[in-house]
């Protein structure tokens, strides 16, 4: 309020030194009256625009096309303009600074004129940029709108990617064990009916499962079993170990991650050699980061020419889709070893990237 009070006063004054007659030898006391009588008129006018135009002028809008609700606005600021003249006129009488009916009568003549020029002018001007802003403010709803449309389908995307690449690994995992019960059925039936209820295990832990990520110890306690599973099949061909910190078993990783990496050092490095291999999985927290190692003493492959459906470029998908640039795995193979490291940020911390930018 003081504002709007403040900004007419210094208008007022501004119209007094450029249009009135008024010279360096005129007295302080005239400016100060012909200034306080204009910043009179000029707040009665443009108080009743200040009311009157949020109301009205979208009402006009919305009754009559364009350039007719122009023709109404123009209308009603003249309106506004004859009212505030009067208002401005009355308080004039009542203080005793017009005397009588007919000195009224004419300042009301000779004030209009000027009063409606000046309410036409910044009346239009300022109804322009309200339309201005409110079509920003409309435009700008509509882009956060869209925004997050947009993030919404691109989360409804990942999810269902996810659970394509969910879809695509599990299956491989449950062929590859019901395989290993087929062949030990005649051969063990103790140790095929012990590795159906690991399975059975390792399904239900799974299907509990409703959000992408689970605790680390939840992961290699599905580790663990998928190996003894395996160790059926292979005996003293796997070998394995897994060590973990306490401290990160509670750390949310990728379901079934780190279990295809072990599935692919089962795979490529423990069946196809007569002596098979061994597997070492540790897990260790740096720095708020949860690192994950899962090497074995393998033939080796060539990294760079992993197919886009192999076991590490699902996990690397997974990696990406779940932490973006907050996590990172680096494969380092040669003959005789293979060390595949993940490491993620703890979703649950303040921060979510990774400083490195690794991706």
């Amino acid at each position: 309020m003081a504002g709007f009070f403040g900004i007419n006063v210094i208008l007022s004054l501004l119209a007094n030194l450029v249009f009135g007659n008024f010279g360096s030898g005129t007295p302080w006391r005239h400016l100060f009256a012909a200034t306080a009588i204009t910043t009179l008129f000029s707040v009665c006018c443009s108080s009743l625009c200040f009311v009157g135009l949020p109301l009205l002028v979208p009402y006009a809008r919305r009754r009559l096309g364009f350039p007719l609700y122009w023709g109404a606005i123009v209308l009603i600021l003249i309106g506004f303009a004859s009212a505030g003249s009067l208002l401005a006129l009355v308080v004039l009488a009542v203080v005793g600074y017009i005397p009588t009916v007919e000195a009224f009568i004419r300042w009301f003549v000779g004030s209009l004129k000027v009063s409606i020029i000046v309410t036409l002018l910044f009346g239009v001007f300022g109804t322009i940029i309200e339309m201005l802003r409110s079509r920003l403010d409309a435009t700008t709803l509509a882009l956060r709108t869209k925004e997050r449309d947009e993030a919404d389908a691109r989360r409804i995307a990942v999810e269902a990617q996810l659970a394509s690449l969910e879809s695509r690994v599990q299956p491989h995992f449950l062929f590859n064990t019901l395989n290993s019960i087929a062949a030990l059925i005649h051969e063990d039936p103790a140790g095929a009916e012990r590795m159906t209820g690991q399975l059975a295990s390792l399904l239900r832990s799974s299907l509990d499962q409703l959000t992408p990520l689970i605790p680390l110890e939840e992961e290699l306690r599905t580790v663990r079993n998928y190996l003894e599973i395996e160790r059926v099949r292979f005996g003293e061909r796997l070998r394995y170990d897994i060590t973990a910190d306490p401290e990160v078993a509670g750390l949310r990783v990728p379901r079934i991650a780190v279990q295809t990496l072990v599935e692919n050092s089962v795979k490529y490095a423990v069946s196809p050699r007569r002596e098979g291999a061994s597997i070492a999985v540790r897990a260790a927290a740096t720095n708020g980061h949860v690192r994950i190692e899962v090497e074995d003493d393998g033939p080796g492959f060539e990294a760079a020419a992993t197919p886009a459906g192999h076991g590490l470029a699902l996990v690397r998908e997974r990696l990406a889709m779940t932490f973006g640039a907050a996590a990172s795995m680096m494969v380092d193979s040669r003959a005789g070893r293979t060390l595949i490291t993940i490491e993620a940020a703890d979703p649950d911390r303040p921060h979510a990237s990774d400083p490195e930018g690794r991706t």
